[in-house]
């Protein structure tokens, strides 16, 4: 499945900015999907993910209660919406798909299709 990221800029401490990530195939219902961001020079960490349906989903502890992940099958895409973002949160911000029950969700290596990221900047 082909992936684009979208929805990245540059906002002060404590704004919102909503991430989506589309894709035009057909089995987009077919894949669990997240969230990951790697800051300069500093490694990609796990972020977000959802279920194939939508009704579960899983954070890291640093987004936690800011972040939202969320999905439209209809619509062929996953969101990602940060509240109260912080200069720490600033990061190129990567959706990818992964099959169910392939591995652990956390693990971007279990991910098997990556958009081509979006950066997200936050000012201080």
């Amino acid at each position: 499945v082909q992936l684009q990221a979208s929805g990245g800029g540059l906002v002060q401490t404590g704004r919102s900015l909503r991430l989506s990530c589309t894709t035009s195939g057909r089995t987009f219902s077919s894949y669990a999907m997240g969230w990951f961001r790697q800051a300069p020079g500093k490694q990609r960490e796990f972020v977000a993910a959802i279920n194939r349906s939508g009704g579960s989903t899983n954070y890291a502890d640093s987004v936690k209660g800011r972040f939202t992940i969320s999905r439209d099958n209809a619509k062929n895409t996953v969101y990602l919406q940060m509240n109260s973002l912080k200069p720490e949160d600033t990061a190129v911000y990567y959706c990818a798909a992964r099959r169910p029950n392939v591995g652990t969700l956390y693990d971007g290596r279990n991910y098997e299709s990556w958009g081509q990221g979006t950066q997200v900047t936050v000012s201080s």
